[in-house]
């Protein structure tokens, strides 16, 4: 039997007084940390289900009804992924709503991770899913992701020296000019005063892994599916030398983590300048119109129609904002609907080739036929923002119907925004350090794969095949999928309502 389904005897289903049931629509929001993304499943946990699980123990739904959603023609609006959040979701079903206080009474039997803003009457053939013209997702982002790779890292090494390649080093260099001096003032401000109190003897074995632990804090995550003991094993291990007795060897391994420290500490510090905020809202507005974002997902060829989407708006939505010492982005986009992975892909493209001092011309390349391996970036960041229902609104306030609009419950929804929404990224990302480890990994990757963030463009990405034979993209897919498996938290493995809607 599935998790979310409430098993009844025969003989209580019987008792059970027959209820007239409504076709309904309702709004909700959820924070999705610790649930495995949206959609019903019979084995994990996940929103819908335990959305299902309230309806029952609320009387919404019938004892006859308590083990299978279709027999209410459950429909939902936007399926989320695993760990992303929603401010405002529709769901579409028959409930038995005669109770005036039954949305009190679903919210009593809910997490509160999870809220039902309002239910309102639906025409007969309202669906949730196809009746939605538009969604608005916001993203989170610490602004120290826009910070170009540490000089010591092959990705940094790769930026010069395809620069220098290809005649590009003057632009490159104008393109990163309000972050040129950044690394070497943190080494002179952050790292130097740690070395420079350490003995003679073990100066340099502590120099010497001053390039390898600017991200090491980050690494030691569990999106990393390493615990920082073993990390910590590895780094130590790393300056083992056999003339350095216990003693300093203790302090070469006390100095390492003060040095990791001190990094980790100069990011959150850093305050992203104007000039930086407008390339990012300049690389963002390369998305606005229908394009072919068949790279910004999984599964789709170049060929696949259903890889054409528009996007309405994309841009940073208001000034960063500094929570817990750490400066965040907000940024918001407006479109008709999302493949999976969609938005994170778009946001991560965006960082990469800021952070990289890339053209951001890169992204109108993106939508020809070539393959490039874009990674997603953490689910943390992404909700939900509303789904948008213009056309249905327009008929319903003709028909004198309840409008469904998000607004009247705007002082909940923001509220619950920022205490069950907004505090879980920020609290989480300080604990894990999500958006670290995924740079970092990024930045440290040994091969050719993400090149396409340098000045060498495409025909420096070894995945990139232009005009490929349908053999060659099933086998440039698989590649793909293996590297960015390395880089990311997540697997791609599950794709379900063909990969529609998960942000």
């Amino acid at each position: 039997m599935p998790i979310y389904a409430t098993q009844f005897s025969q003989e209580d289903i019987d008792a059970d007084v027959r209820r007239p049931k409504k076709k309904v629509i309702v709004m909700l929001g959820y924070s999705g940390t610790g649930y495995h993304g949206m959609q019903l499943c019979p084995t994990e946990k996940t929103i819908e289900g335990d959305l299902f699980a309230a309806f029952v123990a609320a009387n919404a739904i019938s004892k006859a009804n308590a083990v299978d959603p279709k027999k209410s023609s459950f429909v939902r609006c936007a399926r989320t992924d695993k760990g992303v959040h929603a401010a405002g979701n529709v769901v579409s079903l028959k409930l038995i709503i005669e109770d005036p206080d039954i949305v009190q009474k679903i919210n009593e039997k809910l997490s509160p991770q999870i809220r039902v803003w309002g239910i309102i009457p639906a025409t007969k053939g309202f669906s949730a899913y196809q009746f939605c013209d538009s969604r608005m997702y916001e993203y989170l982002i610490p602004s120290h992701c826009f910070l170009p790779p540490h000089p010591s890292t092959f990705l940094a090494q790769k930026m010069d020296e395809m620069a220098e390649k290809h005649g590009d080093m003057e632009a490159f260099k104008e393109r990163q000019a309000e972050v040129e001096s950044y690394w070497e003032e943190t080494d002179k401000k952050h790292i130097q005063p740690i070395i420079d109190a350490l003995p003679e003897k073990i100066k340099p074995y502590v120099q010497a892994a001053v390039g390898s632990v600017g991200g090491e804090e980050e690494k030691a995550t569990p999106a990393n599916n390493e615990s920082g003991e073993a990390c910590e094993e590895r780094t130590e291990s790393d300056t083992k030398k056999s003339d350095l007795t216990p003693d300093e060897q203790a302090q070469v391994n006390v100095a390492i983590k003060d040095i990791r420290t001190a990094y980790f500490k100069a990011k959150n510090e850093y305050r992203i300048p104007p000039e930086r905020l407008a390339r990012i809202n300049a690389a963002l507005a390369l998305y606005v119109g229908t394009k072919n974002f068949h790279n910004y997902t999984i599964q789709k060829t170049f060929r696949d129609p259903s890889a054409r989407r528009l996007i309405k708006s994309f841009k940073i939505s208001r000034d960063p904002v500094v929570i817990n010492g750490t400066e965040w982005l907000s940024l918001k986009v407006h479109g008709q609907s999302f493949m999976m992975h969609q938005i994170r892909k778009m946001v991560a493209m965006v960082a990469l080739l800021v952070r990289c001092g890339a053209d951001i011309k890169r992204i109108e390349e993106s939508y020809q036929n070539s393959r490039i391996p874009i990674p997603k970036a953490p689910g943390l960041g992404l909700l939900l923002e509303r789904p948008i229902f213009d056309g249905y609104n327009k008929k319903a306030k003709d028909l004198g119907r309840e409008l469904l609009d998000f607004d009247k419950y705007e002082k909940e929804m923001d509220e619950f925004k920022l205490k069950e929404i907004y505090q879980r990224i920020f609290t989480e990302e300080a604990e894990k350090h999500a958006f670290g480890t995924f740079f970092n990994h990024i930045d440290s990757y040994k091969e050719n794969t993400f090149l396409y963030v340098t000045s060498g463009g495409l025909a420096a990405c070894s995945s990139s095949t232009t005009q490929p034979t349908a053999a060659q993209e099933k086998d440039a897919r698989k590649a793909e999928s293996k590297v960015l498996a390395e880089v990311e938290s997540e697997s791609e493995a599950e794709l379900v309502d063909n990969g529609e809607d998960g942000g």
